[in-house]
């Protein structure tokens, strides 16, 4: 008797055997004694399947495309279905293929009806919400594309669409909004309310947090008569003011040329690189003096040497008045015509009676 029990169980399993073991090992119903009911053999199975919610996020993997509807296999006895139009490209092209596999959120679910709606956007969502809630937390940043204006600043792509305030773009208003359009920059998230499918963004905190980097790192090394580079940050009738990097000086009009300058837009554009020289600084003020005409010679020191006495010299006339004309020779250096000097012949009353300005003359 024992002899025939060792007998058996040393016996090979044939194939039916092996593949009723393996569907037990894969269903976790290892369990089963064999003397269940068919009922209880069901109820086994199901609860051997994977239990999804809805709003639940997984993986699934594709195993039809259709016209309508692709099929996926989420770990269920039905099959999840989602709309052929969330893999429609905007030139028509199906971006989806059997055996792909992503992740899927569970829209709706009936275990009566065997349903399981899928969408493969909503989830994608769902993982934007959790990226944004860890960036937030952490006090980090996103890069997001800006794609159009809207009323009160800018629509912004970060994976969901986002609200840029006009005023947190940038330091200064912007003239020119449509240029920051179809842009890609780094922002902070200001606020967010997954509820309301509302996101705020900031550039500007950024830009300060850089800028007021940049003026401890100014401050530190900026000294009087040193040589510095900027950039015309605003332009005014009587100067311009140049950003140091995160320290604002003011070029004043009269320190910008040795020649005669009638207004600083003549010369600069907002935005242009330069080069000028610290006349003075206020350190608890924060306030900065610059050159830019001190950065070359004075003419004047040497023209004795280059317009001695009786010598004939050309000129352009850049200044007229009742008593005579201003003549250029060079940038910084006037010479004056008296109206009693512009000729032997007649008696001149203005001096425009006998040139012009922008005129060149020789005397």
């Amino acid at each position: 008797m024992n002899n025939n029990s060792e007998e058996n169980e040393n016996q090979p399993m044939n194939t039916d055997e092996l593949e009723t073991q393996e569907a037990v090992s894969e269903t976790g119903m290892e369990d089963i004694t064999g003397e269940e009911t068919m009922e209880e053999l069901l109820g086994i199975y199901e609860s051997s399947l994977s239990k999804f919610e809805e709003g639940q996020v997984v993986t699934g993997t594709v195993i039809s495309v259709g016209k309508e509807k692709v099929l996926v296999d989420v770990g269920y006895k039905s099959e999840g279905q989602i709309s052929i139009h969330e893999f429609i490209d905007e030139e028509g092209n199906i971006n989806v293929k059997v055996n792909d596999k992503f992740e899927v959120m569970i829209e709706v679910w009936d275990e009566e009806e065997e349903t399981v709606l899928l969408s493969h956007e909503k989830a994608k969502k769902v993982k934007v919400w959790d990226a944004i809630k860890e960036i937030y937390d952490a006090d980090e940043t996103i890069e997001g594309v800006i794609t159009s204006r809207v009323k009160g600043g800018f629509s912004v792509d970060i994976g969901l669409l986002a609200f840029l305030p006009g005023s947190q773009a940038d330091l200064r208003p912007i003239r020119n909004m449509d240029e920051m359009v179809n842009k890609t920059y780094t922002f902070k998230v200001l606020k967010y309310n997954k509820k309301r499918n509302n996101i705020v963004l900031s550039r500007r905190v950024l830009l300060e947090a850089k800028r007021d980097e940049l003026r401890s790192t100014t401050l530190e090394t900026i000294e009087n008569d040193k040589v510095m580079d900027g950039i015309v940050k605003n332009i005014t009738e009587y100067g311009i003011f140049v950003d140091l990097g995160g320290v604002d000086g003011l070029l004043h009009i009269t320190d910008i040329s040795w020649g005669r300058v009638k207004h600083p837009s003549e010369l600069f554009s907002v935005g242009d690189n330069i080069t000028v020289k610290i006349l003075s600084f206020d350190f608890e003020k924060e306030r900065v003096s610059l050159g830019m005409k001190q950065l070359t010679p004075d003419p004047w020191t040497t023209a004795v040497e280059k317009y001695p006495i009786d010598s004939k010299i050309k000129g352009k006339v850049v200044s007229l008045t009742d008593y005579g004309a201003f003549i250029e020779l060079e940038e910084g250096v006037e010479g004056l015509i008296h109206v009693s000097e512009m000729s032997w012949t007649r008696k001149v009353r203005h001096p425009s009676q006998m040139v012009a300005v922008g005129e060149e003359v020789e005397a």
